[in-house]
């Protein structure tokens, strides 16, 4: 059963790669400076396995649950002062005797001897060193074994002499620079894992709760091209490979036999929100034969577009699987250049006294986080909320909840309630049950439930709260009438006021951007009260090519009855921004207006950007909440405007100047009105003309792309037919105006 709720979800679903003509959507790839974190890990010793550690694991037992609704992945962040924490110093250099060398023990492996120069003779005498027994290990990684080796002294002396009965002159020693035998030392590190509540050993699958398209409970892992940093396993490559494992702990089967009936069951999805798997991905899964010491592939399934979740469901009944020391994990087989080729897994569940018929997924839970409390945006400016929070609850808070029961179950009403500093606020509000399950007594067995709850009268996010942000904790909890797994019947929002409006929940699915050059991309807003906007946030995800080096002029435009008007701000020509990837998941980048100008707005206005060239520039795109009514594209430099055709949320957010500005160093300024320049025609052969409306033009100056002028005029006419093709800088003086001009 489907109400009319899910039509909402089933249209966020289907967007695809390049809806409209001029913009599209591409998978996320990662970020590639994330490599710095991957490579440059503090270490005594660069090179060498020094400060690391090594984690035993400990051993669970059955049943083995997890729904991913709460964090279930081991961390690894041992002190080195830790209880049970025990080490092992290792030293690249030991005598025969296995006892270390000098701290300033060095040597070389090539031949190095002593020089002697009789003057008299012109006869020079070269006698090698005697060779030093050693034993030399390599610190790069642990255990080490040395090898024995001859080494000489790392230096040559060279000795000159008159006549054996003269006095020697003082010999020179001249020291080998980097000699390719020195001490060191590097600690390897032990720590035990003793942590039963936790069951993924590693975490190269993402834990998310965002990924999937209707997921029968809160979170999922999905498998995709992306390592546990969030980086591409082969960045730019074409290439396919196995990339994401997650592995289970080490389980006590021992006391398990085949008449236990012992069933291993999941559920699985491809796509989601994400990249589409061809037919030639897979998802693997595998069991471990500890006597063995060999992994074995017991299912699989290939890539396909998008389909509702299914369920694997497998006997276990080899006995090389019942000892202690079993392992399962799950793989996935497909591109290694990002985020493509999304699986996602669910309810993974390991027991004994199951059968085929019993998928043991009996559970009612909550399927997405609640986005927001506020009506229209998911955060605000703490400023805005304080001056204007009547009428600014939600009245339309979406909750989807599943009965995953092969029976119907009676509804109980729910509730949200919200806390500050972990104090409760006021009375909960209230989810009614009968709303809950659209309208019926009971939730039809296996459906999905999406209802809209009105928020909008009695408790309001407390205005009298001082300082310039404030963040408040909501839980929300649903419930029907049978045994279910608690966990997934909550869930957490943090509703955060800061200085900035934001329509996204912060979690990117997909990259967007407009394909054209001059391309114009333009986010609605209503801002609550009159305000200076100081700059904006801006998510990047870099997908397929690396644009970072790409330019944009970030604008700022009034309202004309419902789309872009008027350019309020735009940035210099001779100081374009670039997109920028930040250091980890679902960050932004902060862009500040021209020389922290205060820029004065009323009522509706548009922030984004004008492009150059018709790259994508991939700014993050949030799935889940559709906001493309606010989205507006220009194609023809924003002569007409289009409403976006791709669902979700741009991540773009606009900051305003509020209590924070101390901190920040903003100071008032406003900027003024830009004027409307035409250059035409551009691309051109010869002449061009320039057109100005709203503005005191007194000439130009022409730049090429080396910053040299080629042209100084104060007529509205250039001709360039004198000069070579290529890309040339137009700046108008007397309405600060920089336009790009191609010549061909």
């Amino acid at each position: 059963m489907m109400n009319k709720y899910m039509i909402l979800l089933a249209f966020l679903c289907s967007a695809v790669i390049g809806w409209t003509q001029g913009e599209e959507v591409g998978p996320l790839t990662g970020n590639p400076q994330l490599l710095q974190l991957k490579v440059n890990v503090v270490k005594v010793n660069a090179g060498t396995f020094d400060s690391t550690f090594i984690y035993t694991q400990d051993t669970i037992s059955l049943p083995i649950f997890d729904d991913f609704s709460s964090n279930k992945f081991q961390s690894y962040n041992a002190n080195f002062t830790d209880v049970g924490v025990t080490f092992d110093q290792v030293f690249a250099l030991l005598d025969p005797l296995n006892i270390p060398l000098a701290a300033n023990a060095a040597f070389t492996t090539q031949v190095t001897f002593r020089t002697t120069y009789v003057i008299s003779t012109s006869n020079a005498i070269n006698v090698d060193f005697a060779t030093t027994s050693i034993q030399v290990g390599d610190l790069s990684s642990y255990p080490v074994a040395h090898v024995t080796t001859n080494a000489y002294p790392p230096y040559y002396i060279y000795d000159t002499i008159n006549t054996p009965s003269d006095t020697d002159l003082s010999p020179d020693t001249v020291w080998i620079v980097g000699p390719d035998l020195v001490q060191q030392s590097a600690t390897q590190f032990f720590a035990p894992v003793n942590d039963l509540t936790k069951i993924w050993i590693d975490s190269e699958a993402y834990h998310n709760y965002r990924f999937a398209v209707n997921p029968w409970s809160l979170g999922v892992a999905t498998f995709d091209g992306l390592d546990e940093f969030g980086f591409p396993y082969d960045f730019g490559s074409a290439t396919s490979n196995f990339a994401d494992h997650l592995t289970s702990k080490p389980i006590d089967m021992s006391a398990v036999t085949a008449s236990d009936s012992i069933y291993f069951s999941f559920l699985y999805e491809a796509e989601g929100f994400g990249d589409v798997p061809e037919e030639v991905d897979s998802l693997i899964l595998e069991f471990y034969a500890k006597d063995l010491l060999q992994w074995n592939q017991i299912w699989s399934v290939g890539g396909s577009a998008l389909d509702s979740f299914r369920i694997a469901h497998i006997r276990l009944d080899n006995p090389d699987y019942f000892k202690k020391g079993f392992q399962f994990r799950f793989k996935n087989y497909g591109g290694l250049s990002g985020s493509l080729d999304h699986f996602h897994i669910d309810y993974v569940n390991l027991r004994t006294l199951s059968g085929f018929q019993d998928t043991l997924f009996k559970d009612f839970a909550i399927v997405y986080p609640v986005n927001t409390l506020i009506k229209d945006f998911t955060s605000v400016p703490w400023d805005h909320w304080k001056n204007n929070f009547t009428g600014k609850m939600s009245d339309a808070v979406l909750m989807t909840v599943r009965n995953s029961s092969n029976n119907a179950e009676n509804n109980l009403d729910g509730s949200s309630e919200v806390f500050y500093g972990g104090v409760s606020e006021a009375t909960p509000f209230v989810l009614t049950g009968g709303i809950l399950s659209g309208g019926q007594i009971n939730y039809a067995a296996k459906s999905f439930y999406a209802s809209i709850h009105n928020f909008s009268s009695g408790y309001h996010f407390d205005e009298t709260k001082t300082g310039p942000n404030q963040s408040f904790d909501v839980t929300t909890i649903v419930a029907a009438q049978f045994p279910t797994f608690t966990g997934n019947d909550s869930t957490f929002t943090q509703q955060v006021f800061e200085n900035y409006y934001a329509y996204d929940d912060g979690s990117a699915e997909k990259a967007y951007g407009v394909t054209v050059a001059q391309g114009r991309l333009a986010i609605q807003y209503d801002a609550y009260e009159a305000d200076s906007l100081i700059g904006v946030n801006i998510h990047w995800v870099p997908s397929v090519n690396d644009v970072s080096n790409k330019l944009f002029l970030l604008t700022v435009w009034g309202d004309n009855g419902g789309v872009p008007g008027n350019v309020i701000y735009q940035d210099d020509f001779f100081f374009p921004r670039q997109p920028k990837y930040e250091f980890d998941r679902n960050l932004f980048t902060t862009y500040y207006l021209a020389d922290t100008m205060k820029l004065p707005i009323t009522g509706r206005f548009y922030v984004g950007w004008r492009q150059f060239d018709s790259d994508r520039l991939n700014v993050g795109l949030d799935a889940n909440i559709d906001n493309s009514s606010k989205t507006f594209y220009s194609l023809d430099g924003g002569a007409s405007w289009a409403s976006s055709g791709i669902p979700g949320s741009i991540m773009i957010r606009p900051i305003f100047s509020t209590e924070m500005d101390a901190s920040l160093g903003l100071r008032d300024e406003i900027s003024s009105v830009s004027s409307e320049v035409t250059v035409f025609p551009n691309p051109t052969s010869d002449i061009v003309t320039v057109k100005v409306e709203n503005g005191l033009y007194t000439g130009v100056q022409v730049f090429d792309l080396m910053g040299r002028m080629i042209v100084g005029t104060d007529s509205n006419q250039v001709d360039l037919s004198g000069n070579p093709d290529g890309v040339y800088i137009f700046k108008l003086a007397g309405i600060n105006k920089i336009v790009k001009v191609i010549k061909r």
